[in-house]
């Protein structure tokens, strides 16, 4: 029978009798099910030519707490004083460094409700908890912060162009602020979006466009024809389908914990093991695959996500996608397997730490990745794990990469090779990730005989691993000024964020397309 322990309601425990689900996992469910009902009548009955922003805003806050009351209880007004003290930092320290006293509050907040609740409530059981929001909000917290301190206090020559398209000119009122952190669509599971992002789609202005001029000399403003979201969500909400299906069915049968059996460990052969390990961790992913996906299509059916037009016309609706299962399962690197899953929270950290640190700036990443997931120690075995894996993994698609372009069926057999590797290598990474204790995760490693961390040091022992380049280069100094004259225009945040944003992402990454053919 589930279990009924809870912090929230316990409204839904004969549901989660008859389904065999912790009553927790069970509210999570119901409620996000609700919150996919309430965001199509958000978008119908509340939508920005009808009523507003005030009122849109008022709206999705108190259905955004009320949600997290009926799944946490009072744990819920953790949310409401972790984005109370930040915002009163912001009002009281000023501009000049909020920034750093809004990240040192959030991210403690969050570790000390994450060390109480491991420790003294209920250790190892890894399901929905009030600290899962916290996380989302503890993101939105620093990542706005960051944002006013950019708009507000640094040159502009001191930016980024996207922490130009990002910044924000002015200070949030109260409202703002908490349904930014608390709004319905994503306060149970995300994703972080920007603070500009969610101000445009609340006020109704993410589908004003920016095209530019004859000869690109100016820029013109005009608005395209609202396009429906429903395609995008039925397909999402399928994907999810899929994923549950996949978790309640298969999943149970294939335990990563399985991986350290003492029968398993003296009986099966090497490829075996190495079989099992693949399929027991693919067959961990569909749960994460579906409150993602889940989370995105709220945000959609209410309106928001929307990115733009393809090259085709097509409406594209991944402003806030958190994952690419396609790209993630056919993976050929570390790098591409990590820029396709949890993608708001590798662009977090890329904002608020990768970005602003000249020394070990993978390493800083990791670290804060790790504190930011929380006390288990198997988080920070993984994530140690995975800054060795990656610095590896780099210097070997930098040494080597190169002499397999060519010819067409050369570059197939790297792929495969490499796909198979980086597979393996996530795998073997992430195996503490899901036990979370200790000594199984070393049980593990020994039963590998540390054999990737050893392979991992000697790859980076013998071959040079080239530094990535992270200063402004030409292009970006183009853009730079484009967006200088775009913020000249904008007395407040009147603005659209997203074209920015994204035409700075896009030229960004074919700048970087273009460098890596030329290097190689």
């Amino acid at each position: 029978m589930a279990t009924t322990s809870t912090t929230g309601s316990t409204l839904l425990q004969p549901l989660s009798n008859a389904v065999q689900l912790p009553i927790d996992q069970v509210n999570f469910v119901v409620c996000q099910l609700f919150a996919l009902l309430a965001a199509i009548w958000f978008r119908t009955y509340l939508h920005s030519s009808k009523t507003s922003s005030f009122i849109r805003h008022v709206v999705a806050t108190l259905l955004g707490l009320y949600l997290a009351l009926f799944c946490f209880g009072w744990y819920a007004l953790h949310f409401l004083v972790q984005s109370g003290i930040s915002y009163c930092i912001m009002i009281i320290i000023g501009v000049e460094n909020m920034h750093t006293y809004c990240f040192v509050f959030a991210l403690g907040y969050l570790t000390v409700c994450q060390i109480t609740r491991v420790y003294i409530f209920d250790y190892g059981q890894y399901s929905a908890d009030f600290s899962g929001p916290m996380m989302i909000i503890t993101q939105k917290i620093t990542s706005l912060a960051y944002e006013i301190h950019d708009g507000m206090f640094r040159k502009d020559e001191e930016l980024t162009p996207s922490q130009r398209g990002l910044a924000v000119r002015r200070m949030p009122s109260l409202l703002e602020y908490l349904s930014y952190n608390c709004n319905f669509m994503g306060i149970l599971a995300g994703p972080l979006c920007s603070y500009k992002d969610y101000i445009t789609f609340i006020e109704g202005r993410s589908y004003h466009m920016t095209q530019s001029g004859e000869h690109g000399k100016e820029e013109i403003q005009y608005e395209k024809t609202e396009p429906s979201p429903n395609l995008a969500v039925i397909q999402k909400l399928l994907v999810c389908g899929l994923s549950l299906l996949f978790h309640l069915t298969i999943s149970k049968t294939l335990p990563v914990a399985y991986n350290i059996d003492e029968h398993f460990q003296a009986t099966a052969s090497w490829p075996t093991k190495v079989i099992y390990l693949y399929v027991s961790l693919l067959a961990a992913r569909p749960k994460y695959y579906f409150a993602w996906t889940l989370a995105d299509a709220i945000n959609n059916a209410a309106g928001f996500g929307f990115r733009g037009y393809d090259k085709n016309g097509a409406a594209r609706w991944d402003l806030i996608s958190n994952l690419r299962i396609q790209q993630i399962e056919m993976s050929t690197s570390f790098k591409m397997f990590l820029d396709n899953w949890n993608i708001q929270t590798a662009l977090w950290l890329k904002r608020v730490c990768y970005e602003r640190t000249s020394l070990s700036p993978t390493i800083q990443t990791f670290i804060l990745s790790a504190i930011w997931h929380g006390v288990y120690p198997g988080y920070y075995l993984t994530f140690l794990t995975g800054v060795v894996m990656t610095l590896a993994a780099r210097a070997v698609r930098n040494n080597f990469r190169h002499h397999f372009i060519e010819p067409p069926q050369l570059k197939l057999l790297y792929d495969v090779i490499t796909w198979i590797a980086t597979q393996i290598a996530i795998s073997y990474t992430v195996v503490p990730f899901v036990l979370l204790s200790i000594k199984p995760s070393f049980m593990f490693y020994s039963s590998w005989y540390y054999s990737l961390h050893s392979a991992s040091i000697l790859v980076l022992l013998l071959f040079p691993v080239k530094k990535t380049q992270r200063g402004k280069n030409t292009h970006e100094n183009v853009q730079l000024s484009r967006s200088k004259k775009f913020d000249e225009r904008e007395n407040s945040l009147g603005q659209n964020s997203f074209s920015t944003t994204n035409n700075v992402c896009n030229q960004n990454q074919e700048i970087a397309s273009r460098h890596s053919s030329l290097k190689q």
